[in-house]
């Protein structure tokens, strides 16, 4: 008599863990931060909302630190369908629309506010992230990581400190140009190995923001700290078009709300830790140093022009426009 109640229970009981697991449908995310960083912080926050808003039908899992991929390898999965999400500086997208490479020319904003305000209302930059589920991916929204400053082994009070130093970039036109105008001499490499490459020798530094200099700890191998705040360098979250275009439209509208809170969350926290983030260093023993602005934004000058001969003349001016309009405004 109690054989079939068994069974029937047994039976209900593994339907609705089958109803659940078709629920929670599982979504990558990968990041090149370490586990303590902003990025992830503001990861965890994005998957919080994320399962809040489409009510558990969502789970997103993150991956930080480079588990699943560097950040040109992690744009790329995004096309191939490896991964769902992934955030990293706007100029790592350029490879898929070079036009991005002009939001990496140096000296466009002055203040987080500003750079908000470029992100968020630019007509010319949105236009552009218009053409980006076209490539296989859509911005969401934007992340914050700061202004990009340098960590090297030797004092960098002006250019002429720079002249024969070998500078680590990431494949970005816009900041090779950039660090090759101040004298560098530029060396192309993932993220992920650049700490070892000071430690080696193999470069004399690094350009990132405060928080990413932090995050990564540059500053125990390249202890000298130089606040140029050479260019501003957000962070958009990007989705798998294929992803996305999977989503229902109540879906949809969930995880747009979980990435513009996020966002907001990224960005009062990164703006908020730039101090503690500098104090937290220096007491480790790296020196801190905010050099005179006027010889590095000089040594730049060629790169607006040098910016019109590959770029042309309308898409630098529009940006270029946009910009000093915030900047006249705030």
């Amino acid at each position: 008599m109690k054989t079939p109640l068994i069974k029937l229970l047994a039976t209900v009981a593994i339907a609705s863990l089958g109803t659940t697991a078709a629920l929670a449908d599982v979504l990558k995310f990968s990041h090149t931060d370490n586990p303590g960083g902003s990025r992830q912080a503001a990861a965890e926050i994005f998957a919080e909302k994320v399962a809040e808003y489409t009510n558990g039908r969502h789970e997103v899992r993150i991956f930080p630190a480079g588990q699943l991929a560097n950040d040109p390898k992690a744009i790329e999965q995004l096309q191939l369908g490896g991964i769902d999400f992934t955030v990293s500086a706007t100029g790592s997208y350029a490879t898929h629309l070079p036009s991005l490479n002009l939001t990496a020319m140096p000296f466009l904003v002055d203040t987080f506010e500003q750079g908000w305000e470029l992100y968020d209302k630019s007509a010319w930059l949105q236009g552009e992230f218009d053409k980006l589920p076209a490539k296989g991916f859509r911005v969401l929204s934007t992340w914050e990581a700061g202004f990009r400053s340098y960590t090297t082994g030797m004092e960098l009070n002006s250019p002429a400190d720079a002249e024969g130093r070998k500078m680590r970039v990431y494949p970005n036109d816009m900041i090779r140009w950039t660090m090759e105008a101040i004298g560098f001499q530029t060396v192309v490499m993932p993220i992920t190995d650049v700490y070892l490459a000071i430690q080696q020798g193999t470069v004399d530094g690094q350009e990132n923001p405060v928080d990413t200099i932090k995050s990564l700890r540059f500053y125990e191998v390249a202890p000298n700290i130089t606040l140029t705040r050479h260019v501003y360098s957000p962070l958009p979250l990007t989705v798998a078009e294929a992803t996305w275009q999977s989503f229902s439209a109540e879906d949809k509208a969930a995880i747009s709300k979980a990435a513009a809170e996020s966002a907001a969350f990224s960005r009062d926290l990164v703006k908020g830790s730039v101090e503690s983030q500098l104090a937290e260093m220096t007491a480790a023993g790296a020196k801190v140093n905010t050099p005179v602005i006027g010889p590095f934004r000089d040594a730049v000058a060629s790169v607006y022009d040098k910016a019109r001969d590959v770029y042309g003349s309308e898409a630098v001016d529009g940006i270029l426009a946009d910009a000093k309009a915030i900047r006249d405004a705030k």
